[in-house]
């Protein structure tokens, strides 16, 4: 699909400095820029390029003036980096914007499905399916009896959402996300051997979240697992049965959180942390990769280690642990010379 600069312009609100009928059908870096692709220019450091960049045209900050002669057309806003972002958004919504039920695909004739919906190839949607206005749901997406699924909210292929989930507005479940499979919950018998405790709940994900690639979110054992509005999931990511995420939370990749803990608003996870079960995580909390959680946490915390302590004191701390052979060493010459002394 190709656009004009004129068309560009008119999307991000810019002013164009060259020729308004240039078109453009791709995207690239400045530096990699090629002829028919779009660009921008944020960072200063990459200045050099906007003067030898193949690229049909470039989004730049107004105050941008070029200091020698430039081939590509301009696009001048207030914030390169937004209004490319934004414009990014743009394309994957032209790009996704399919329509209709492709064939084969099977939807019981309980389903309800909204206007302008997507139904990908061999996609199963099962009995009593409330399917909102807009939703894409691409080929091989497995639907379960009872989902409620809100309007524009996008399901990628491979995804399987079983029976009683419930997804709000403006979702993105990427593939290989498993959205209510059982929560991991068993009870020893007196031979030791382990009896499956049934989860009867489900899962609430509230409008505006986003779901990492092969992210599993398991199911209540009684009422429902949360994820609220605004959080953002890295992939592969464990939730377990029972656990509440905050609103606008974004957690990294590789991070397991074990059953019924609770976790606040705006807090920031970093990669490969371990959250131990039933718990509680204040609000504004922020957890360095890598780190264990196995004790509640208080509000605007700053965490790092296994078993994580505050962020400060990790550091003061780890000058010691690299030193610690060094310091071992100068302690046991101390021991010598005061035992030889006596």
């Amino acid at each position: 699909m190709n656009f004009t600069a004129q068309q560009i312009a008119g999307i991000l609100e810019g002013d164009i400095v060259g020729d308004p009928e240039v078109e453009v059908s791709k995207l690239s870096k400045i530096e990699e820029g090629t002829e028919g692709s779009l660009t921008f220019l944020a960072n200063p450091k990459y200045k050099s390029y906007i003067y030898s960049t193949k690229a049909s045209i470039t989004i730049v900050n107004k105050t941008f003036e070029p200091e020698n002669d430039i081939s590509t057309t301009l696009i001048k806003v207030e914030d390169a980096y937004k209004s490319f972002s934004k414009l990014l958004e743009y394309y994957n919504q032209v790009k996704l914007n399919k329509f209709g039920i492709e064939q084969p695909s099977f939807i019981s004739e309980t389903a309800s499905l909204g206007t302008d919906v997507y139904v990908g190839a061999f996609s199963y949607i099962g009995d009593n399916v409330s399917i909102g206005q807009n939703v894409k749901i691409f080929p091989n997406a497995y639907i379960g009896d009872n989902v409620v699924i809100g309007d524009h909210t996008i399901v990628f292929s491979g995804a399987k959402i079983y029976s009683e989930s419930i997804i709000g507005k403006y979702c993105v479940v990427n593939s290989g996300v498993i959205i209510g499979a059982d929560g991991f919950g068993f009870v020893p018998d007196e031979n030791g051997e382990y009896s499956k405790v049934p989860q009867t709940g489900n899962v609430i994900i509230e409008d505006h979240v986003d779901i990492g690639a092969a992210t599993t979110i398991d199911r209540a054992t009684l009422g429902s697992t949360i994820i609220r509005r605004g959080v953002k999931l890295d992939n592969q990511i464990q939730i377990a049965h029972n656990v509440e995420i905050g609103k606008n939370t974004v957690i990294a990749a590789q991070t397991g959180i074990a059953g019924s803990t609770k976790i606040g608003e705006n807090c920031q996870i970093g990669g490969q942390v371990g959250i131990a079960g039933h718990i509680t995580i204040g609000n504004n909390v922020k957890v360095q990769a890598q780190s264990g959680i196995g004790k509640h946490v208080k509000d605007n915390e700053v965490l790092q280690g296994s078993p994580s302590f505050t962020y400060g004191d990790w550091n003061k701390s780890y000058v010691y642990f690299k030193n610690l052979p060094k310091i071992v060493k100068t302690i046991n010459d101390l021991e010598k010379k005061v035992n030889g002394n006596n």
